[in-house]
C-alpha cells in the first residue's frame, strides 16, 4: 500500500493503472477510521482491481469550528488499518493541497439537501459536494463507496452524480453496529465511558419502534422514540424524522409512502457529540 500527500503522484500512479485496463474503486473518508469504514474497503477490494482510499478532514463541511477543530485525526492507525484491508493507495492530502484556492462552488440539491442535516447544519452538505466532487475528478473511480449511516449524504451525493453527469456508480453499504447496537462512528471515540454506556439507547428506541408502529400512528410512533430517548438522561435529540425513503421529505402517515425511513441525530453528554443513525420501517 502507498500513501500519497500529493494530487498528482497519485494521478500519476492511477493513469499507468487505467492504461492497464483496471477499474478503480474509491472510499472517501475522514479518517478515525473503525470496522465500519473497513466494511466499505474490503467491498471495493473485492469488486474493484484498484482501491483508492481518501483519508481527509475536509474543513468546508464542517459549520462549527469547534467540532472541527476537535474532530479526532489518527492518520497511522489508519493506514493499518488500510493495510490490513489490502487498500492500494491512501491519500492524505494537507488542506493546501486539496484546496490550493477557496472553493467558492455551490451545490444545492432540494429537497433532499435543505431538511434534516441541511436545516440544521447550514452549508454542510455544500462543503460535503466540493471536497466529494473534487475526490472523484481526482481519482475518477468507476465506484465510490459510501455507507447507509450518512443516509441524507447519499442521497445529496447521488443528487450531485447526476447534476454533474460524473460517471461513477454510487455504492451504498449497510451500518456496521457495535455489540450493543450502536453505529460505529468516528466521533464513539469521543465519548467518555458514561456517554458511551448510553448513547446504545439511541438504536434500542428506533429498533423498539419498529414492534411499536406496526399498532400505531407515524406521528404516535415519533414521540414515542423521542420520549424514550430524551428519558435518558444525557441524551437529547435534536431531531427525528420519519421520511419518504427517496425524497426525504416528511410523511404524515405509513400508507404514505411505499419506502419509510426513520432519521435522527442526537446529542449525547456535556460536551455534547453529535450522533446519528436511521432505522427503515418500510424497506
Amino acid at each position: 500500500m502507498k500513501v500519497f500527500s500529493k494530487i498528482a503522484d497519485l494521478q500519476n500512479v492511477l493513469f499507468d493503472e487505467r492504461k492497464k485496463g483496471k477499474s478503480v474503486g474509491l472510499v472517501p473518508t475522514m479518517g478515525a477510521l473503525h470496522e465500519g469504514h473497513a466494511s466499505l474497503v474490503r467491498r471495493s477490494v473485492k469488486e474493484n482491481d484498484v482501491t483508492v482510499v481518501s483519508v481527509f478532514v475536509n474543513p468546508t463541511q464542517f459549520n462549527d469550528k469547534n467540532d472541527l477543530q476537535h474532530y479526532p485525526r489518527t492518520l497511522d492507525a489508519d493506514c493499518r488499518l488500510l493495510e490490513e484491508c489490502h487498500a492500494d493507495y491512501v491519500l492524505a492530502p494537507t488542506v493546501e493541497e486539496m484546496y490550493p484556492t477557496p472553493d467558492k462552488r455551490q451545490f444545492e440539491y432540494p429537497p433532499v439537501s435543505t431538511v434534516m442535516e441541511g436545516a440544521h447544519r447550514p452549508g454542510h452538505f455544500n462543503g460535503v459536494c466540493q471536497v466529494v466532487s473534487r475526490l472523484f475528478y481526482i481519482v475518477r473511480p468507476d465506484r465510490a463507496y459510501f455507507g447507509e449511516k450518512d443516509w441524507q449524504q447519499i442521497a445529496v451525493v447521488k443528487a450531485m452524480v447526476r447534476h454533474l453527469q460524473l460517471p461513477v456508480h454510487i455504492v451504498e453499504c449497510p451500518i456496521v453496529r457495535e455489540d450493543d447496537g450502536l453505529a460505529k462512528s468516528s466521533r464513539n471515540t469521543l465519548l467518555s465511558p458514561d456517554e458511551r454506556a448510553i448513547a446504545p439507547t439511541i438504536y434500542q428506541a428506533l429498533k423498539d419502534s419498529l414492534t411499536y408502529a406496526k399498532t400505531h400512528t407515524l406521528a404516535e410512533t415519533h414521540d414515542k422514540v423521542v420520549s424514550d430517548i430524551n428519558n435518558v438522561d444525557g441524551l437529547e435529540v435534536e431531531y427525528f424524522a420519519i421520511v419518504d425513503g427517496d425524497t426525504l421529505q416528511d410523511i404524515a402517515a405509513w400508507e404514505d409512502s411505499p419506502y419509510v425511513v426513520g432519521c435522527i441525530t442526537v446529542y449525547c453528554g456535556k460536551t455534547p457529540i453529535r450522533l446519528i443513525d436511521h432505522i427503515k420501517y418500510k424497506p
